[in-house]
């Protein structure tokens, strides 16, 4: 048995400042930032009920362009890829304990471990 909710809104910035700028000012809100410089993450003060929304410093690439994906967290990460791959999920790269996940029509999600205090509230429960 595990359990799995969705748990951010992941917003790409290939120019992490300017991502900053415009979701603040957009969603009325504050950057929260790490003190480690060299974190691609800044979190912004929540006003998507439970939702984390982040921004995530991405490199500029040609083939890669800004997007927004979906984080999935749960208490068991090998379960809950197990499961989603029996949907037709397909797993692309493992980083840091957390997997990068392409669904049945290519659009990317993680499934990382639990970062809410809030786990295990409005999660789903899943297996025996």
């Amino acid at each position: 048995m595990h359990r799995s909710r969705l748990t951010a809104l992941v917003i790409d910035c290939h120019d992490m400042e300017a991502g900053i700028a415009f979701w603040t000012g957009a969603l009325g809100t504050e950057a929260i930032r790490n003190d480690d410089p060299g974190d691609p993450y800044v979190t912004l003060e929540k006003k998507a009920g439970s939702l984390t929304l982040l921004l995530q410093r991405v490199p500029e690439t040609k083939a890669c362009k800004s997007r927004i994906h979906l984080d999935i967290e749960t208490d068991n990460v090998d379960a809950e890829v197990a499961r989603l791959e029996a949907l037709g999920a397909r797993r692309q790269q493992m980083i840091q304990g957390w997997w990068v996940m392409h669904d049945p029509n290519g659009n990317e999600f993680c499934v990382v471990p639990v970062q809410s205090r809030e786990f295990p509230e409005g999660a789903a429960t899943w297996g025996q």
